[in-house]
């Protein structure tokens, strides 16, 4: 705790919430803009970039002052969690909207997604939990990376089908006027939720193995086990469904968020209110 009474770890949490802000602002304002204009303009992209940018820097920096002053990762408590999101969730989707520009205009669906936990880690308490004893395995990096690859995927998938779903309103649809086809759009989308089902069996056979060192057992049906095998088995059989039938595209779409949804709560919600091992309890 610092001499303004805040722990370390804060200013830096403001700040960087601070920049995801201002990109979600300038997002906004540039969508409103193409709303009138004859020709896209990309004038605000720099800027969303470097504010997006400095925001996933800043989270980093956050993370570095809570490990230095509680002495372990972000792994044990929701408040920690969710920075270690907003830091791995930022850096996907800035690397994607440098890399993609035909994705930039998902920006305006990313971002306020973005903010359901930049809002929910401001009304969390900041102390820190006990490590527990079965977290000091190599294993748990492995698990906990795939994961966030993969709620990464989803949230970008779910930008595009987002998209999809606001040009299907007559007053929206001239906003994304400028953008590809939908069924270019769901094409993109589909091929990271395709990433993202990669990274989601990675993340459950790194966890059955650090459960079996943990633990002594590879799986055990708890309440989040379950959840997450069913998120894999409803993504799995969604990119089966898309290939195999002539779905359409709003149904796809509306599809791709169920999951990002689901996801959500598997990892937001079963965690603290099962007694599974994830929680720390053993």
């Amino acid at each position: 705790m610092n001499e303004n009474g805040l722990v370390a770890e804060l200013p830096w949490l403001y700040a960087g919430l601070a920049a995801y802000a201002l990109a979600t602002l300038l997002s906004f304002t540039a969508l409103a803009r193409a709303g009138v204009a004859s020709a896209i303009s990309r004038t605000y992209e720099p800027y969303v970039l470097g504010l997006s940018a400095a925001g996933v820097i800043l989270l980093a920096v956050a993370l570095a002052e809570r490990w230095l002053r509680i002495g372990h990762g972000p792994f044990v408590n929701l408040f920690e969690l969710l920075i270690s999101q907003l830091f791995s969730l930022g850096l996907v989707y800035t690397v994607v909207y440098w890399r993609l520009p035909i994705l930039r205009t998902t920006a305006v669906v990313v971002f306020p997604a973005i903010w359901v936990l930049g809002v929910w880690v401001l009304l969390l308490d900041p102390a820190g939990a006990p490590y527990p004893p079965t977290y000091h395995n190599k294993w748990l990096w492995a698990h906990v990376g795939f994961g966030k690859f993969f709620l990464a995927f989803c949230l970008v998938g779910s930008g595009l089908a987002g998209i999809i779903l606001l040009r299907g309103v007559r007053a929206l649809a001239p906003l994304f006027r400028h953008m590809p086809a939908d069924s270019v759009l769901d094409t993109v989308a589909w091929r990271f939720m395709l990433l993202a089902l990669v990274f989601d069996s990675l993340m459950l056979i790194a966890g059955a193995v650090w459960a079996q060192d943990a633990w002594g057992r590879f799986w055990a049906w708890d309440a989040l086990e379950t959840s997450a095998f069913l998120n894999w088995l409803l993504l799995g059989a969604s990119i089966h469904a898309r290939n195999t039938f002539r779905i359409p595209l709003r149904v796809t779409s509306a599809l791709i968020i169920a999951i990002f949804v689901f996801a959500f709560m598997t990892y937001f919600g079963t965690p603290f209110y099962s007694e599974a091992a994830h929680k720390g309890v053993i």
